[in-house]
């Protein structure tokens, strides 16, 4: 959430923007069926289950969910009217706001998910960014996110958020930057403390946000492209391996950012942080209650109470 950077995460085939499509059309976008094929729950499973082989085949966890956060964390619960709250509403999508800098490389995650999105024209991009996203983190180990569906996509760039929402990596004053970023998201202490427990998946990547080894003896071999700093020496499990080896800042080849840091320096953070390190089982209840919460952020949802899968 960090989750506040899930940062510049990627696989292979990286491509830039320029020039590959108008600034007011969205990536992916087709005619599409007027109706959807099937009730709204059996598609948002069918995609659950092409979610679920996409992973096994090209190990994109980190970056679907980084994809699924990034859609959700630019809420502001200071403005009610939807969508210029922002939030989990499918704006994504729009090329304007894949340039954001907090976004770099994300174009890649999208092209992995629209066959999924056009195989399943029913379910929403705002429902299979936020399904992908706890589907990533369930099928590396994690645990079960305590998700709904049913939310509503806008339908044009102008309905996406202003750049700047999003945490950065290396602010002046990383504590006071990240509670300025998640209480603006309605988001608490231990909220940030747990969401930036997903930073357990993933490597940052210098070329796309200026932090991170270009390789390390973890990510010199992939899975997906080569290279990057992961924060934990097994960089596609979820677990709460991203606590230990922040607190114990001991492996060269592993990247602690100062957003990172901060957590067992700031005293309200560090009560979270050290009990994340000893209590996996904690880290888990607490971040599969902060992830769902994430990903209703902004969400306006049809039905409104939305749709459950289980």
């Amino acid at each position: 959430m960090a989750v506040h950077h899930l940062i510049r995460r990627g696989v292979s085939g990286v491509s830039t923007l320029r020039g590959l499509i108008p600034a007011s059309q969205e990536i992916g976008r087709r005619q599409l069926s007027s109706a959807a094929a099937g009730d709204a729950a059996a598609e948002l499973r069918g995609a659950r289950e092409d979610v679920k082989h996409l992973l096994k085949t090209t190990s994109c966890h980190p970056i679907l969910v980084r994809l699924g956060w990034h859609d959700a964390g630019t809420y502001d619960k200071n403005i009610a009217e939807w969508p210029k709250c922002g939030g989990a509403n499918g704006s994504l999508r729009f090329e304007i706001e894949l340039k954001h800098g907090a976004n770099a490389g994300l174009v890649n995650a999208l092209k992995l998910i629209q066959p999924i999105k056009d195989k399943f024209s029913g379910v929403t991009y705002a429902d299979l960014f936020q399904l992908a996203s706890a589907t990533a983190i369930e099928e590396a180990g994690g645990p079960k996110i305590p998700m709904m569906y049913g939310r509503v996509d806008v339908m044009a760039p102008e309905q996406c958020p202003p750049e700047g929402r999003l945490p950065a990596a290396g602010p002046p004053s990383p504590a006071e930057h990240l509670r300025e970023v998640f209480y603006r998201m309605g988001l608490n202490d231990k909220e940030i403390v747990a969401l930036s427990g997903a930073h357990t998946l993933g490597r940052a990547r210098p070329e796309r946000s200026g932090w991170g080894k270009s390789e390390t003896k973890y990510t010199k071999d992939g899975p997906g492209a080569p290279g990057g700093q992961s924060w934990t020496s097994q960089w596609l499990k979820f677990d709460n391996s991203y606590f230990k080896d922040v607190k114990e800042r001991q492996d060269q080849d592993l990247l602690v950012l100062p957003t990172d840091a901060v957590l067992f320096e700031d005293s309200s953070f560090k009560e979270y942080a050290e009990k994340y390190a000893e209590d996996q089982d904690a880290f888990f209840k607490d971040y599969a209650e902060a992830h769902a919460k994430l990903s209703n952020l902004g969400a306006k949802c049809d039905p409104p109470k939305g749709i459950s899968l289980e």
